[in-house]
C-alpha cells in the first residue's frame, strides 16, 4: 500500500514538474544525431528574471528517459545576465562561449568551453553570459522525499544494514 502511494504520488510530481519541450525523439532505446543539426527552438527566459540585457535562449531537446525523469538537451543564450531557477538536477558541459554563474550562496565561478558543473534541483543562480553561450544540459528530476528515503532504505538493507555499517 505505501509503495503504491509512492508511486502515485511520484507519478503526479512527474506529470506537474516536466517541462515544456520539443517532440519526443523517434527511438527511445538509442537517439543519436549531430548537435549542428538539432533544430533550436524558441525558449524565453522569464522576464521577471532578466536583469540586465535582452537574452535570447533557445533549446533543442535530444532525449528523453522512458519514465520522463531524465532528459538531455542542447540549449544557447546572446548576451545579458539574469536568474534562473533549476526546477531540475541538472548538469551542464559548456561547448561554446562563457558564463559568470553566482549562486544563492554566493560561490562564483567562471565556466567555459569543455567545463561541466552540477546545479541542485529547486535552487537559483544568477548567470551572466558576455556574448554567446551553448551548452548540453543533462536534467533529472528530483525525487519526492519519501521515495528518496524508501531508496535509501532499500540501499541500507541490500548492504547489510547495520552490519554494513560495522563492517
Amino acid at each position: 500500500m505505501v509503495l503504491k502511494l509512492m508511486l502515485a504520488s511520484m507519478a503526479a510530481f512527474a506529470a506537474r514538474a516536466a517541462p515544456a519541450v520539443v517532440a519526443l525523439p523517434r527511438s527511445k532505446s538509442f537517439v543519436a544525431g549531430a548537435s549542428n543539426e538539432m533544430e533550436m527552438k524558441p525558449s524565453p527566459i522569464e522576464p521577471s528574471w532578466v536583469l540586465s540585457g535582452n537574452p535570447v535562449a533557445r533549446i533543442a531537446e535530444h532525449s528523453r528517459g522512458q519514465d520522463d525523469a531524465a532528459m538531455t538537451a542542447l540549449w544557447d543564450c546572446t548576451a545579458g545576465e539574469f536568474r534562473w531557477y533549476f526546477g531540475w538536477d541538472e548538469t551542464v558541459m559548456i561547448l561554446e562561449g562563457e558564463v559568470h554563474i553566482t549562486t544563492e550562496d554566493g560561490v562564483e565561478r567562471t565556466l567555459s568551453a569543455g567545463d561541466v558543473a552540477y546545479f541542485a534541483g529547486g535552487t537559483w543562480a544568477t548567470w551572466r553570459i558576455d556574448r554567446y553561450l551553448r551548452k548540453v544540459a543533462f536534467l533529472r528530476k528530483p525525487f519526492p522525499k519519501p521515495l528518496t528515503m524508501a531508496y535509501r532504505l532499500r540501499n541500507f538493507v541490500r548492504q547489510g544494514g547495520a552490519q554494513g555499517l560495522a563492517a
